[in-house]
């Protein structure tokens, strides 16, 4: 039997009847990987040996009457969670050789769950782009097109599952990072609730892992169907003992509906700030259309749906000055300069990135207490509707585009080019205010290109999006293997 497409939840199934052991389904994985990752490039950091040995482990615990959620399950890890033994790099070439000491508190849950790490997936330069490409590891290129990329910066891990290498990954996201390689290689990923998954060991090298929480940034699950991130997001939930000395657990509120008619569900493609696609318009309406036709209350627009134009600000604001806060004196210094050159009347996105690497603290803490009204805003809409669907970026998985200035390179939305980044103002609009938002297949450009939407829940509540995507994923399909 192919085994290498088949979902968490059917690998475990099989295993607790007997029908396969974990040696054979590791064994499986490492052959498929062999064969096939050379043009792919997915799994930049192989941990074969020390899989063959965590499957027959698992396979040992099965035969004396254990069963853990995710036990002899082969999965594969984002390069820049901590595995001891591993080299932590974020493809940053001055840390080619970070060994790091300990396992990121995931990789310790997966472990301890059960699953089998094949390896490590790849990465852009320090997390920071929408493709997966650095000087270590090379460039990971999209299982649909090897002329496009897999998204970033959990490409590796999307590529990985669309080629069947792994049944499950672990990503991270702050800009989109789960949820634009979903979309861009055909799988599901869910951003949790900010805060919901411990992240300590999922830091740059040097490290050290502290158990403190990032701004903006979660740690979430990456797998083929909507059912396996609920599974998975079960394992990876919970604080961080070290912060509050006590095992990881945590309960979930359910799901607000079980039935598709039963849902309040407000439909967005379009942005003030940035067009939509044809093929991500026609995937948004797909999702619509499944929606409407199974009894949903589906809705175009509301007065209760905070501003897009001001979230968008807030959360460029908020991304910038966390992610340039360590740059050198002399390149802040230099931003300065060419921040006081902006127009005042200069509102573009480009202009909000620059100035927003200039933040003062003061800058900070006025951008921080608006995004706190515009919490209160989504606590309010979240009375009246469910979910929202829209966008995770404006067109499926571009050509590689390895221009060294970001700042040049566009997106061609429909043959119209756009600043590159602009395309994050859909990632942000859940990323902001912290809000789940689960990544769902919704069909395949003219092109053949996957097409996702993402689903964004009401906060702390991650299995009403979740329940969602499985509800759709029956109506309009899931995952397809590419050809």
């Amino acid at each position: 039997m192919e085994w290498n497409f088949q979902t968490a939840e059917e690998l475990a199934t099989a295993l607790r009847a007997g029908e396969v052991t974990s040696a054979e389904l590791t064994d499986a994985a490492i052959a498929r990987i062999e064969r096939d990752d050379k043009a792919i490039n997915a799994i930049c950091t192989p941990d074969f040996d020390r899989a063959r040995a965590a499957a027959r482990g698992a396979d040992r615990a099965r035969a004396r009457g254990e069963d853990r959620p995710l036990l002899g399950i082969p999965v594969t890890v984002k390069e820049s969670y901590d595995i001891a033994g591993l080299p932590t790099t974020w493809g940053m070439p001055p840390y080619r050789n970070y060994m790091p000491a300990e396992d990121a508190v995931q990789v310790s849950r997966l472990k301890a769950a059960g699953a089998v790490v094949l390896g490590k997936t790849n990465v852009p330069l320090g997390l920071q782009d929408l493709q997966s490409f650095n000087a270590i590891y090379g460039t990971t290129n999209n299982p649909w097109d090897h002329s496009r990329t897999p998204g970033g910066s959990s490409g590796g891990s999307a590529a990985a599952l669309a080629s069947g290498f792994g049944a499950l990954s672990i990503g991270s996201d702050i800009a989109g990072s789960l949820r634009t390689p979903a979309h861009f290689c055909g799988v599901y990923a869910h951003k949790p609730t900010l805060g919901l998954a411990a992240s300590r060991g999922m830091v740059p090298p040097p490290g050290p892992a502290l158990p403190a929480e990032p701004d903006l940034a979660v740690v979430g699950p990456m797998a083929r169907t909507a059912r396996d991130l609920t599974l998975l997001l079960d394992v990876m939930a919970g604080p961080d003992p070290l912060t509050l000395g006590v095992a990881h657990d945590v309960t979930l509120p359910p799901a607000r509906h079980e039935r598709l008619r039963d849902f309040r569900v407000l439909v967005l493609d379009e942005h003030p700030l940035l067009p939509t696609g044809a093929a991500v318009r026609a995937g948004v309406n797909r999702v619509a259309d499944a929606l409407a036709d199974g009894g949903a209350r589906v809705e175009r627009r509301s007065p209760l749906l905070p501003d897009l134009t001001e979230a968008a600000l807030i959360y460029t604001q908020l991304l910038i000055s966390g992610s340039i806060a360590r740059f050198p004196v002399e390149a802040y210094e230099q931003l300065q300069t060419r921040a006081a050159g902006l127009s005042r009347d200069d509102q573009s996105l480009a202009a909000v990135r620059l100035r927003g690497m200039v933040f003062s603290h003061r800058d900070w803490i006025e951008a921080n207490g608006r995004r706190e009204l515009h919490r209160h805003g989504w606590r309010q809409f979240f009375a009246e509707f469910d979910a929202v669907v829209c966008p995770i970026t404006p067109t499926p998985a571009f050509p590689h585009d390895h221009h060294p200035d970001p700042r040049e390179r566009l997106i061609d939305i429909d043959g119209v080019g756009y600043p590159y980044f602009d395309q994050l103002v859909w990632a942000g609009l859940a990323t902001m205010p912290g809000l789940p938002a689960t990544a769902i297949p919704a069909g395949r450009s003219p092109e053949g290109l996957p097409v996702g939407v993402q689903l964004i829940g009401p906060m702390f509540e991650d299995r009403t999006p979740l329940r969602l995507a499985e509800l759709l994923e029956r109506r309009i399909g899931g995952f397809q293997a590419p050809k």
